[in-house]
């Protein structure tokens, strides 16, 4: 009797600052992989279970259409540049051309400002003159050369009225290299758009790790967000359900060894990394409802996380909800 009172003293002196549970299991990042655009899939790169590298490609669904549609959008960019160059040739050419013209316009009022000045001398020179040394159809004659100057001289103006407008047309084709250029923009996005569909035609891995749960095959149609199957990051972490009582003493950093079922060689080392502010049943699909009269005091347990720093072996990776038995130490 006295040897077990001593041999229960010395385990509790050795424990007294351990806490423990068997209600542990291994658990880590799970990403479900689907692809972001339809199609059949034409080629499938990887096998259940498979360990795979962050960029490896995995699927690859038929890209005909997509590149088409990338095929065609760089052919109405070609097209929108052209039109962007041509509108730009034709805003040098008015620069110069309008003003050209505006000077010419001048140079045309100014000619026919004199031919009116020389046609209404020659008008009044022949009504002036003694009617025996002219004639009348030389009057005639000056008199229709006066209208012509005069209808010259309007017709001048009104070209130099039109001329005279080279801001508001150099403008107007200012305007037009603006247009052109948008549609160049929009043409670019366009491109954009489809090269990045295209790239959805392949299905590569975000991250390091393993298949699981694969359900798609060679030849499958599959749609967009359509589950193809899993991929599990090798990172894996320990989540522990504590009891509420067992709390007390533990804090985020205590020191944790974990043994693991499946490998019991295995000795792994970590911490705790945080406690979960709620338990179990909290959080759970159906909380327990306790103001119906019926209460019964259960234990309740609040899951731990805890990271593993060391032990890890890359030949025996941990499967996700492997059972294992952490030790907490506490102060």
């Amino acid at each position: 009797m006295v040897v077990m009172v001593i041999v229960a003293l010395v385990w509790w002196f050795l424990t007294r600052n351990e806490e423990t549970t068997d209600d542990a299991f291994t658990d880590g990042d799970v990403v479900t992989i689907a692809p972001k655009t339809a199609g059949y899939v034409t080629e499938l790169r990887v096998r259940d279970n498979q360990r795979v590298k962050k960029g490896d490609l995995l699927v690859v669904i038929d890209p005909r259409d997509t590149t088409a549609q990338r095929d065609q959008a760089q052919a109405q960019l070609g097209l929108a540049i052209a039109q962007l160059h041509q509108a730009q040739a034709q805003l040098a050419l008015s620069k110069v051309q309008y003003p050209a013209q505006r000077d010419e316009a001048k140079a045309q009022v100014i000619k026919a400002q004199a031919d009116l000045a020389n046609a209404q001398a020659e008008y009044r020179r022949q009504r002036g003159v003694d009617p025996r040394a002219t004639t009348q159809q030389s009057i005639d004659t000056a008199n229709a050369q006066l209208r012509s100057a005069q209808a010259g001289l309007a017709s001048a103006q009104a070209q130099l009225e039109v001329a005279e407008q080279v801001q508001l047309q150099i403008r107007q084709q200012e305007t037009n290299v603006e247009a052109r250029q948008r549609q160049v923009d929009q043409a670019k996005a366009q491109l954009e758009t489809a090269t990045l569909n295209l790239s959805y035609t392949e299905v590569r891995a975000p991250f390091d790790g393993f298949v699981t749960k694969r359900n798609v095959q060679p030849g499958t149609l599959v749609q967009a967000g359509t589950a193809l199957f899993s991929l599990v990051s090798p990172n894996v972490w320990v989540v522990a359900n504590f009891k509420e009582s067992q709390l007390e003493r533990m804090k985020p950093g205590d020191k944790v060894e974990v043994s693991v079922d499946a490998w019991p060689d295995m000795a792994l080392e970590g911490h705790v990394d945080s406690i979960q502010q709620g338990s179990g049943s909290r959080f759970s699909a159906f909380p327990s409802e306790n103001a119906t009269g019926n209460f019964v005091k259960i234990v309740q347990r609040v899951p731990v996380k805890i990271v593993i720093d060391k032990g890890l072996d890359p030949n025996k990776p941990l499967p996700l909800g492997l059972s294992v038995a952490p030790k907490v130490t506490v102060e």
